[in-house]
């Protein structure tokens, strides 16, 4: 199986709540490489340009304004089946229905307020984190 890349983002919700290092932790624990990180804060018309895709969809405002309400830490993270590995450590989109351990059923609000962001797909993961890095900032395997 080939080594991946995803991005991953802890959303404002977590930032605020102090479960940063909580959050890395399980990434570490989980195996992956953290290839780079930042905190940022997203103006309004940069989280609507990085939640394009979802443009007309009921969510898409209060998604947007959630992003751009605080600081958020996006995050290349890399290793074997990366996509599918970080969506199963995050647990399902709604804390409710996520399984026991995973990030969200630990440190989530609610499904608006759900503590991070996974990439879908390989390729979706290769776009968003090129939104927030360009490719000399993301360090290689070495």
């Amino acid at each position: 199986m080939a080594v991946e890349r995803t991005l991953a983002i802890i959303k404002p919700d977590a930032v605020e709540n102090n479960h940063i290092g909580a959050i890395i932790k399980r990434i570490e624990e989980a195996g992956f490489s953290i290839r780079t990180l930042k905190l940022v804060q997203l103006s309004k018309k940069e989280a609507e340009g990085f939640y394009a895709v979802h443009r007309g969809r009921p969510f898409f405002e209060e998604l947007t304004a959630f992003m751009s309400s605080g600081p958020c830490i996006p995050l290349v993270l890399e290793k074997e089946n990366a996509v599918a590995s970080w969506r199963h450590v995050i647990g399902a989109t709604n804390p409710a229905e996520a399984d026991e351990g995973t990030i969200r059923k630990d440190f989530a609000e609610s499904l608006g307020r759900n503590a991070v962001h996974g990439s879908d797909s390989v390729e979706n993961g290769e776009i968003e984190a090129h939104y927030f890095f360009p490719e000399h900032e993301i360090v290689a395997n070495s």
